[in-house]
């Protein structure tokens, strides 16, 4: 189950959102190289990655900010920047070119911060974009609850893109998130959950100011939980794979 695109155009070319996409890429092609060499890729991650222990033993303080630009594969960063693609330009719409960026750095660092605490004595290297982006997924989902996502899900022999509400798509997202962080660590399954859950938190309560002063549930009643601007529209395709009648 995979989001492809939302139905919300932005009404300015979202600058910062493209920028950002640019420099994880460029950041990325720049040691990608070095990741199969262990030699030559664990001092690169030891000093520029996220290591619990050592942030909460106050060394590497700045590390919640380079590691958000840090990926670990191509896969990796193809998923963190689809994420931004389809979310980010609509809070850049909202909140303007600086303010998204103040918003996109705060929320990638707040995440790292809560990776940290939620096991302090990890010597595990985090690196990823993914609290940033969660948090402007927590941010997303308060301000166009309604807005539609489509969302591409295979299962089997049987694909199918749906259009489904953003408090589905995101909810359903910070659920696994918040479940996983709950049972399981970093170190034992790769995934730093707890940033995730702690981004998009992070990202719900910034946004609330900027809500508030939109007028609150006045501006999901002027919009409908939706962007404030004419809905995109796109044909929702249907499986390939033939169905095939029961016989009576």
């Amino acid at each position: 189950m995979l989001p492809i695109r939302d139905h919300n155009p932005s009404t300015r070319k979202p600058y910062v959102t493209h920028a950002l996409i640019f420099l994880n890429v460029a950041i990325f092609v720049s040691y990608y190289m070095k990741l199969g060499d262990p030699s030559e890729i664990n001092p690169f991650l030891a000093q520029w990655a996220l290591v619990p222990q050592w942030v909460m033993n106050g060394e590497g303080l700045y590390t919640p900010l380079t590691a958000m630009f840090l990926h670990g594969g191509t896969m990796h960063l193809a998923g963190n920047m689809l994420f931004l693609y389809i979310f980010g330009d609509n809070l850049e719409d909202q909140l303007g070119h600086i303010g998204f960026l103040a918003f996109y750095l705060i929320g990638g660092v707040a995440a790292g911060f809560g990776h940290a605490i939620s096991d302090p004595n990890s010597l595990t290297p985090m690196i990823g974009a993914s609290g940033a982006i969660a948090a402007v997924m927590g941010g997303y989902l308060l301000l166009f609850p309604r807005a539609k996502v489509d969302v591409f899900f295979f299962f089997l022999v049987f694909f199918r893109i749906f259009a489904l509400p953003a408090w589905i798509v995101l909810g359903v997202w910070f659920g696994i998130q918040a479940v996983n962080s709950a049972i399981m660590t970093a170190d034992s399954s790769g995934v730093a959950y707890w940033a995730h859950s702690g981004g998009f938190v992070a990202g719900a309560l910034m946004m609330i100011p900027f809500w508030l002063s939109q007028g609150g549930t006045g501006f999901w009643r002027r919009t409908h939980g939706h962007a404030p601007n004419p809905e995109a529209k796109y044909p929702v395709s249907r499986s390939s794979i033939p169905s095939v009648r029961r016989r009576k």
